[in-house]
């Protein structure tokens, strides 16, 4: 059995990360979590807009892993939603975690940072038991993920800022080199394609590291200043910040936190030239013939003005 506390809806100036059964505003008060995790001294981030996955070992090889939450069945969700919206003075809600929650595949693993008890992993604050899976070679269920991953070579199709700078570069990263780090995949069939990338005739998707792409001149920590850059720069045109603290913990904040609108029809991301840097000679294998590792080597040194610009020939 788990029992959680219930707290009072938060409405921080930078809100904490998961799915909240309430609409979560910020206010000015800037949380403990974030005054404790040095968030003055942290590095701000764009928070780009996809899926997030994960990359560590599997059959003995570095592998991709997409997010798979293991989720209470119907009855536990009911019983939870009851104990959220009630009025009467209950304060916990204890989970029997053994019982409560659909299954998952015998492949899943929790996240790093999720608790334990007696062996267990525990929900969250949410009900939820953030998890991976890893994506097998040609999955279906997980096409998209499978796409960005040659497995034969060990590398991953990465966005990421060129030497030069306000350049972006996509290019083949040795899975070795992300190793036990956290990405976002965004592209064609993520979250409604924010970033306008491919096409439905030949979807493309993209791994961003996070933390890839750090804000040059970011606002200072008060509403109407981070209010005014999201409202008032192109730099501001992005989904939301995450503060990178020392500690390793993360401040997130999105732009609906401040009522602004997201998608927008012109983001940063968008605003950037972008540069292809795939030499396929490095490689041994040959890349499928319609796969986005073939398509990309195929523009190696070609440059685009924006990442919705990119088509492939057919």
């Amino acid at each position: 059995m788990h029992a959680i506390t219930r707290s009072p809806t938060p409405a921080p100036g930078f809100s904490p990360g998961g799915i909240q059964p309430f609409k979560v505003l910020a206010t000015e008060t800037i949380t403990g979590k974030a005054l404790e995790a040095d968030i003055y001294n942290a590095i701000p981030t764009e928070k780009v807009d996809g899926t997030c996955c994960y990359v560590t070992t599997y059959k003995g090889q570095p592998y991709l892993w997409a997010r798979l939450d293991r989720k209470p069945n119907k009855q536990a969700e009911k019983r939870f939603k009851r104990f959220l919206y009630s009025l009467e003075d209950c304060k916990e809600f204890v989970w029997n975690v053994e019982e409560d929650f659909k299954p998952v595949p015998d492949t899943w693993i929790p996240a790093k940072d999720i608790e334990f008890s007696n062996g267990n992993p525990l929900p969250d604050e949410n009900g939820h038991m953030p998890g991976w899976v890893p994506v097998e070679k040609n999955s279906k269920q997980y096409c998209w993920h499978s796409s960005v991953v040659n497995y034969e070579a060990e590398i991953a199709l990465v966005l990421k800022h060129h030497a030069d700078p306000g350049l972006l570069e996509i290019s083949p990263v040795p899975l070795s080199e992300i190793l036990e780090q956290t990405l976002e995949l965004i592209g064609t069939n993520i979250n409604a394609n924010p970033y306008g990338l491919g096409s439905k005739k030949q979807p493309v998707h993209l791994l961003v590291p996070h933390g890839a792409f750090e804000i040059k001149n970011p606002p200072t920590l008060t509403q109407n200043d981070i209010l005014s850059w999201f409202e008032g720069c192109n730099e501001g045109k992005v989904e939301g910040i995450v503060w990178h603290c020392h500690d390793g913990c993360l401040i997130k904040l999105h732009r609906h936190h401040l009522g602004l609108q997201w998608p927008l029809a012109e983001t940063y991301l968008n605003s950037q030239p972008v540069v292809i840097a795939f030499n396929r000679t490095k490689y041994d294998c040959d890349f499928e013939p319609k796969s986005l590792f073939h398509h990309f080597s195929n523009l190696d040194g070609q440059r685009f003005d924006r990442l919705k610009d990119i088509k492939f020939d057919d």
